[in-house]
């Protein structure tokens, strides 16, 4: 008589679980736009997951890579972030655009730094076979470019529903460059 009991008890411990967790991660697994004095630790910490994320999609998880966030003036001009690394440390720290700097909307600025930090990893994982080129302006550009196509097709090929969203505001050839 009482068999439902356990699952509908189960069901209110976990409801209020789900709730709070609306404000932190909503439907498309983006956070929900917080106030504006917050809106930096909560795009820090939403990049540092999806670091974690592409971190291990890339097998880089023998890499210690971090993410912060930085001002403009901490990158190259027309730049969205850039990536440090130690080869023999396997360590690297991604930098970002700072929130407030951003001229778009929360959620399409979370897909452009999503994008950056994918951006960068795969510069790290080129950085062996690059190491030895000859840097100019020519092959930095296609460098550049070629990086935001396969980050770009990284991007739509998981299976997240925000994919078709990030897919239409991600157009490779008109963003800014993200800098080694």
């Amino acid at each position: 008589m009482l068999s439902w009991f356990p699952s509908v008890f189960l069901w209110f411990l976990f409801l209020p679980a789900l709730t709070l967790m609306g404000g932190v991660c909503r439907g498309e697994g983006f956070p929900q736009e917080p106030e504006p004095q917050q809106r930096r630790p909560v795009a820090l910490a939403f990049a540092s997951e999806r670091l974690g994320v592409w971190q291990k999609r890339l097998n880089l998880e023998d890499w210690r890579i971090s993410v912060t966030i930085v001002p403009s003036t901490d990158l190259r001009p027309e730049t969205m972030g850039n990536i440090h690394w130690d080869r023999e440390a396997r360590s690297a720290v991604i930098r970002i655009l700072d929130p407030a700097e951003y001229k778009m909307a929360w959620r399409p600025m979370l897909n452009d730094m999503e994008f950056t930090v994918v951006h960068e990893l795969i510069h790290l994982e080129l950085a062996p076979l690059l190491s030895d080129v000859q840097r100019s302006e020519a092959n930095r550009r296609e460098e550049e470019f070629t990086v935001n196509h396969l980050a770009d097709a990284l991007l739509k090929t998981t299976t997240a529903p925000a994919n078709a969203a990030r897919a239409r505001t991600s157009a490779s050839s008109s963003r800014p460059a993200r800098s080694k």
